[in-house]
């Protein structure tokens, strides 16, 4: 069952000229499931309060701040105390939203700065606040709505670790057990990725690697009489004929194109054994050898058929390397120092 989350979100403005803004955003937060935080909880804005209000901060999940025609009472080095909670808050990486009134000259005389030093420190936070992500309003029910709708986009865009109830989380014992069953799911994962990159047992007395194996191709001779079919022999070894098809099937290949592989790949020595014959077409590897290889490398643990969905029309059989046979692949076609 998932748990339900509960997002905590730093509420910052000035106070006085904004309450009923700040209402609606408590609202609208509220209506959200979130738990707002903010300089409400506290007594008084001052230094002594400071490290008390950035441990808020670090608990809270998200950070808002409303700005509207006052910079708000000052700390010690000039920077009002909203200001100082906002560029905390993006010095910790909190993810925040800033919403800014869209025509700050037109807020009445009573809630603005009056001085002209007040008006300046204003401006100049309103610029800061602008380089990072920020929303106008001009009514505390649009700005709401606005919070409401930023929100929602924020928890999706930067999910965050956020609270649930104590009641629907398991306890110390609990958790101990989880974290001893995940550490024996790794622990046999891990053994079971040794063991698929190794031979399997049953394959010790089968032949492989540098060991022989006699391939047949049919071949068509140009006569003066016209075309006859002959049928070469090629002596080769298990691990050259495995290094031309497994590059193929790193994803997987069809036994059209790994019979095709082998073709080429020997067609040039076929060539060479008749220098004075004039060959017609391509060669073919005979079936019997084709299937005698595939069950080879099957038993040998080196390949694997495989079982992914395919289009209904496609009737080809497919083979895909095994985690043994894509290091053996890698091995054998990658060049030694």
């Amino acid at each position: 069952m998932a748990l339900l989350k509960r997002y905590q979100v730093f509420l910052s403005s000035t106070y006085e000229d904004l309450q009923q803004e700040r209402q609606r955003v408590i609202q609208a937060l509220l209506e959200l499931d979130c738990i707002p935080s903010g300089m409400e909880l506290f007594p008084a804005a001052d230094d002594e309060q400071w490290e008390l209000i950035k441990k808020v901060i670090n608990d809270c999940d998200y950070y808002i701040v409303i700005v509207g025609g006052r910079y708000g009472s000052l700390g010690k080095d000039g920077r009002s105390f909203t200001q100082m909670e906002y560029e905390y808050a993006v010095s910790i990486g909190k993810p925040v939203m800033a919403f800014l009134h869209k025509t700050p000259g037109q807020i009445a005389a009573a809630k603005t700065e009056s001085s002209p030093e007040g008006r300046e420190s204003l401006a100049n936070f309103r610029k800061v606040a602008e380089r990072k992500m920020c929303k106008y309003w001009t009514s505390a029910e649009e700005l709401g709505s606005a919070v409401t709708v930023s929100m929602v986009k924020l928890i999706n865009s930067k999910p965050a670790v956020g609270w649930v109830r104590g009641d629907l989380v398991a306890d110390e014992s609990a958790s101990q057990e989880i974290l001893r069953l995940r550490k024996k799911i790794d622990e046999l994962q891990g053994a079971i990725k040794i063991t698929q990159a190794a031979s399997p047992p049953e394959a010790e007395d089968l032949a492989k690697g540098k060991e022989p194996v006699d391939l047949s191709f049919k071949v068509s001779v140009k006569q003066p009489t016209g075309f006859l079919t002959a049928e070469h022999k090629i002596t080769s070894t298990w691990d050259d004929i495995f290094s031309v098809i497994s590059p193929l099937m790193i994803d997987k290949a069809s036994e059209q194109q790994l019979s095709g592989a082998i073709r080429d790949h020997f067609h040039k020595t076929i060539v060479d054994m008749e220098p004075e014959q004039q060959l017609f077409g391509q060669s073919s590897l005979l079936s019997a050898d084709f299937q005698k290889l595939k069950l080879q490398f099957r038993a040998l643990g080196l390949i694997s058929k495989d079982t992914s969905a395919k289009s209904l029309k496609d009737t080809a059989t497919y083979w895909t390397l095994t985690p043994y046979g894509d290091a053996l692949m890698t091995r054998l076609n990658c060049a030694e120092k």
